[in-house]
């Protein structure tokens, strides 16, 4: 069991919440039980070091069955280590370390895909990772990272996704105008989500979110620069009904790709 929270090995783990560390080992942190389920379970191969407590463990005894399945050995450690090795404050008892995997730009528009979302210059590592969330749940094909948006593998976006990074494509580090590009060839229709836009509904009315969809977020304080919004087919807005002052970025882009995901199975089905 590992008891030190000073020693080399914990030092080295508790690094990789810094983007440096991440970048120069081209590993990253997970964190609690679930993230925890859904790498063994969908991408083991990528685990690389496994720590638990033996509470956590006992508690959990599917996770410990399914990294035994998947040939991923656990070590102990105390509460104290893993606190030490952990970027939130309550890390549940698990944290791994992972390979990072991201996805090439062209593979994510070479496979087809019909509804996808790009993040340009989205800052915040929770609004980022929720939209991954939400991308997986409404049966997204994949996400893009562009610009200067967060890195994927920040510990607070890898959280925000409560694993779902593990379900679907999510490329990093591309150019907006290229991505577009690609999303056009592969016969997506570009979609900008901004306050400037129409209203969603008339889109829903017009049948243009039956069609295959590239989704375009922005910054959450400035949104889409009016350069970015000239490159999209058209922009829209999610309508406030009430006297909200805004919508928070990752609710708005849950409507924006669940009103897709809606309207593409509804036009599949007829």
């Amino acid at each position: 069991m590992l008891e030190n929270p000073r020693s080399p090995r914990v030092r080295a783990v508790a690094k990789l919440a810094k983007k440096p560390a991440r970048v120069e080992s081209g590993l990253f942190l997970l964190e609690g039980p679930q993230a925890v389920a859904e790498a063994l379970t969908f991408r083991p191969q990528l685990v690389v070091e496994l720590y638990a407590t033996p509470t956590a463990l006992e508690r959990y005894t599917d996770i410990a069955q399914t990294a035994v399945d998947a040939g991923v050995d656990v070590e102990f450690v105390t509460e104290e280590v893993l606190d030490a090795m952990a970027d939130t404050v309550t890390p549940q008892g698990f944290v791994a370390v992972c390979h990072q995997f991201p996805t090439a730009v062209k593979d994510v528009f070479a496979a087809g895909p019909r509804l996808i979302a790009i993040l340009e210059e989205v800052r915040d590592p929770g609004n980022a990772g929720t939209i991954v969330r939400a991308a997986d749940a409404a049966g997204a094909d994949a996400v893009v990272f562009t610009g200067r948006t967060v890195d994927l593998y920040n510990p607070k976006v890898v959280r925000s996704s409560t694993g779902s990074i593990f379900h679907l494509p999510v490329a990093v580090g591309g150019h907006l105008e290229d991505v577009l590009e690609r999303a056009r060839a592969a016969g997506l229709t570009v979609l900008a989500a901004d306050v400037k836009g129409e209203d969603l509904l008339a889109a829903r009315t017009e049948g243009v979110l039956e069609r295959p969809t590239a989704w375009l977020f922005g910054n959450e304080a400035h949104g889409l620069p009016e350069e970015q919004l000239a490159l999209a087919d058209r922009v829209v807005t999610v309508p406030i009904y009430g006297h909200a002052e805004s919508m928070n970025l990752a609710t708005a882009a849950s409507v924006c790709l669940y009103e897709s995901a809606f309207a593409q199975r509804s036009a599949h089905h007829e």
